[in-house]
């Protein structure tokens, strides 16, 4: 079962939502036309006279790297969509840039008196990779509110019990006393750790503290993430991920990760930024609130899979809910691309300049219809030939001449596809 199908009016003004069927029997009798791809809508040919509108509901799974959402009708999921985040690439390309600047400055300038505390933030400031999550999620609550009579938003307002996460007897004045508690870190360590080598167990030799996931691949200076080396282990493993380093191990490594307790990013992130997150919609469509439990209960109740899409579908108070689609958008986010201008090396110089975009009238992350076999990919054009680079989703990257492509849907910072 496939996405129901948007329609628009000839004032571009929502309708309700059709099956395929009747959208591909408009589409074939010239009755109507494609206005969009993603999400695929359609647009009348002639007016019509005072519709029956029935309004839909937005509901939302927020999630660190995946976020849920389904449109619900009188009970029914009729569309259904994950929202792929890329917080984790935007917190990587501005550590690169930080320390591109800082090698800069240092190597070829005079010396300057470090200005950090003139720069104030503002109130209600959320870091580039948190903040991306809610103006994306607020951009797609908009663009479905065109194209669908929207008129609540539900939405799944979570607390993640951090502490409860890592000792799930917590209790009472225990919120207060952290895990160092009365330790200073090395000791700490040194006691949780066993006093040797967490790699390869010896003892009585001189111990190094140690990043269980390397800071270089995201891992933090929380005492969760650090354990205790010998210097020729520590040497070895340098910034290797513990799965690869001791992928020999694996019972070595479960008893490290078992013992070194989960880690809390993806909580921390639904925790920061779901305030905001309500506060932004509020400001679009009336806001309700649901739990996770809630969503959980109802989920199990009525005998749903796990999946994001679904959980969205699932919250709030609801006593009966059918599914029409199994097929939901897969939307992942890329970015509008960058506006350097010119390719920089490790030291921070520059290598060779970007072409200026449109290319041919292309774009890089177009969406284009392979006229040889009928298939979409996505488009990365080239400036001096005229085969650009076509990528299938999970296939390699293959040339091919412009002649053999045709348009479907320009670049808006989306991939799309489907299960």
């Amino acid at each position: 079962m496939q996405n129901y199908v948007f329609v628009v009016d000839t004032n571009k003004q929502p309708l309700n939502p059709i099956s395929p069927k009747k959208a591909r029997r408009l589409l074939d009798k010239g009755k109507a036309a494609v206005f969009r791809m993603y999400p695929f809508t359609i647009i009348l040919k002639t007016a019509v006279d005072n519709p029956t509108i029935s309004p839909c509901q937005i509901k939302i799974d927020p999630g660190s790297k995946v976020t849920g959402f389904a449109l619900v009708q009188n009970h029914q999921v009729i569309w259904g969509m994950e929202l792929e985040h890329r917080g984790g690439l935007i917190k990587k390309k501005l550590e690169s840039r930080r320390a591109v600047r800082r090698g800069r400055r240092n190597r070829n300038t005079r010396y300057r008196k470090p200005r950090f505390l003139n720069r104030r933030r503002p109130g209600g400031w959320l870091a580039p990779s948190l903040e991306h999550r809610v103006l994306t999620i607020e951009t797609w609550v908009k663009r479905l509110t065109k194209f669908c009579p929207v008129d609540e938003i539900w939405i799944e307002r979570v607390k993640f019990n951090t502490q409860k996460i890592q000792n799930p007897e917590i209790n009472g004045v225990e919120y207060q006393q952290g895990e160092l508690a009365g330790y200073e870190v090395r000791e700490y360590l040194l006691e949780k750790w066993g006093r040797e080598c967490t790699y390869c167990g010896k003892k009585s030799v001189p111990l190094q503290i140690e990043h269980i996931r390397p800071k270089s691949k995201g891992g933090s200076d929380r005492v969760s993430n650090l354990c205790l080396a010998c210097e020729k282990c520590n040497q070895r493993k340098g910034n290797k991920p513990i799965e690869e380093f001791i992928k020999k191990k694996p019972n070595l490594l479960q008893k490290i990760k078992t013992k070194a307790k989960q880690p809390l990013l993806d909580a921390a992130a639904v925790n920061t930024t779901r305030n905001k997150l309500v506060k932004v919609l509020q400001r679009i469509k009336p806001v309700i609130t649901g739990t996770g439990a809630q969503t959980k209960y109802n989920r199990t109740k009525l005998g749903f899979p796990k999946e994001h899409w679904i959980d969205a579908a699932c919250v709030g108070n609801i006593e009966t809910l059918v599914l029409k689609t199994s097929q939901p958008l897969l939307v992942t986010c890329k970015g509008q691309g960058g506006r350097q201008k010119a390719v920089l090396n490790k030291h921070g110089y520059p290598i060779r300049h970007n072409p200026l975009r449109p290319i041919k009238g292309w774009c890089s992350g177009d969406i284009a219809k392979n006229l040889l076999t009928g298939k979409f990919g996505r488009v990365n054009p080239r400036s001096k030939s005229n085969s650009f680079n076509y990528t299938v989703p999970r296939k390699k990257a293959i040339s091919l001449h412009v002649k053999n492509l045709t348009r479907v849907h320009r670049k808006d910072g989306y991939t799309y596809g489907f299960c």
